[in-house]
């Protein structure tokens, strides 16, 4: 795969302050994609940005609150008028609250719900008419293992990634005909800071080890490498998907 795949496109990647977010926006940063990172941590931001630019790319920094409807639409004016364009956007922005039903308060469960699902439907809806009549355009969607399976103590998790799965199946139908690819990624165990409790837990981390096949946590680099191959020009006939990556555990 040539080093500058995407060299001129725009990407917007939603809570690429950290984590996975991070690792996809370095990952097309690497490949030529002018970076447009999005969250709320702006020191955490802007570490990205740094990282980013090292490699040789340009990326500006947008802070918002993706659940927001003004913030998305705010953030639709500043990103366009810094960059012109979307050529990609990736969803990634999202949390995770652990506990059973009945612990959830309704304020907790509609922040789940928000952050992990609502916060697309406003992305999409904002940054789709910036990619339409151009020939080329991608979405990824994270989505989760939990679109496929789940744990005790998911249900709103879940409940948002299973949503997520099927609005980014319509999406993808809907956009097909612009030559815009829509796709999820569902990812399993990776070290990533929403997990570092659970990896440094020495019984719970061999109880998720022993879950998956390969025998160990995914590398964020790997969710980057992924990530990237979808959007460039060799994955046009991939959309509607999900891929899973996840080191065989939804095989088991």
């Amino acid at each position: 795969m040539s080093e500058r795949i995407l060299e001129g496109r725009v990407a917007v990647v939603t809570g690429a302050s950290r984590g996975l977010g991070r690792a996809m926006a370095l990952a097309l940063g690497q490949a030529g994609a002018r970076l447009a990172l999005v969250a709320r941590d702006e020191a955490k931001l802007a570490e990205t940005a740094s990282a980013a630019e090292a490699l040789g790319a340009e990326a500006g920094i947008f802070l918002a609150d993706v659940t927001s409807e003004s913030q998305v639409r705010d953030l639709e004016q500043r990103l366009v008028s810094r960059f012109g364009q979307c050529n990609i956007l990736v969803n990634n922005a999202g949390i995770n609250i652990r506990k059973n039903i009945t612990g959830f308060s309704l304020e907790e469960w509609n922040k789940v719900i928000d952050s992990n699902l609502t916060s697309v439907f406003l992305m999409c809806r904002s940054f789709v008419p910036h990619m339409t009549g151009r020939g080329y355009g991608r979405i990824i969607n994270m989505t989760s293992i939990m679109s496929h399976v789940s744990l005790p103590g998911r249900a709103a998790y879940s409940a948002s990634k299973t949503a997520l799965l099927g609005l980014t199946r319509a999406l993808a139908l809907e956009l097909a005909p612009d030559a815009i690819t829509v796709n999820g990624i569902s990812p399993g165990p990776f070290a990533t800071e929403m997990n570092t409790a659970l990896m440094q837990d020495p019984e719970i981390n061999q109880q998720f080890i022993s879950r998956i096949p390969v025998g160990r946590w995914g590398k964020v680099e790997e969710i980057g490498r992924l990530a990237l191959y979808l959007c460039s020009p060799d994955a046009g006939f991939i959309t509607g998907t999900d891929i899973l990556i996840d080191g065989g555990w939804c095989a088991v």
